[in-house]
């Protein structure tokens, strides 16, 4: 009875030895990845600059994705590595700002630029976490601009026209005046000729 006690008392001992050390290897182990996005969905015009916002945190080195999911298919953006490089695609080359807390920004955005953006954030040890915003693209619609301007050059040829009348109304008058001085400096003078004759 006394060395089965021995043996439980060790395997207790041995136990908690092995307990300690996962526990200690678990805590030394970094742990996680956060990932917070502030804005999960971004209005933009054609032709305006975007900032895609996030913030991480993770305790080893992390690996940081941005992949663009469309009517049009997807298409991966950019990967880097916290202090290492950045992988650019070739359609994003010269349109893409990284920043070192995760964020991009997207330049002078077109209407394919709309739709979901996807970001995955691994660690090195292979813990991974997503976040997603959305992108709304709008054209700037002109119409009421247009509406004006037409009515401006309606405006602007009426004018015209009028002007232009006026102006023939004008010459026709002094025409006219013209005319009927003529005829009566002309008969006037037939008169005096006539009581001329008479007298």
């Amino acid at each position: 009875m006394g060395p089965l006690q021995g043996c439980r008392g060790r395997g207790v001992v041995v136990g908690t030895v092995t307990l300690c050390l996962a526990a200690g290897w678990a805590l030394q182990t970094p742990g996680g990845v956060s990932l917070v996005v502030p804005q999960h969905n971004i209005n933009a015009t054609v032709g305006q600059n975007i900032l895609l916002s996030i913030e991480y945190s993770c305790r080893g080195i992390a690996t940081v994705e941005w992949k663009h999911v469309s009517s049009w298919g997807t298409t991966k953006i950019v990967e880097w590595k916290s202090g290492n490089y950045v992988n650019i695609s070739t359609v994003y080359k010269d349109r893409v700002t990284t920043f070192e807390n995760g964020s991009i920004q997207l330049l002078n955005v077109g209407m394919r630029d709309a739709g979901y953006y996807f970001i995955t954030v691994t660690e090195e040890y292979g813990t991974n976490t997503y976040g997603t915003i959305i992108v709304n693209v709008y054209e700037i619609i002109y119409e009421d601009l247009h509406f004006v301007a037409v009515l401006f050059a309606f405006l602007a040829a009426v004018a015209a026209v009028l002007i232009c009348f006026m102006w023939l109304c004008n010459k026709s008058l002094h025409l006219f005046q013209k005319k009927t001085t003529h005829k009566l400096t002309a008969s006037t003078t037939e008169e005096i000729e006539l009581e001329t004759i008479e007298c």
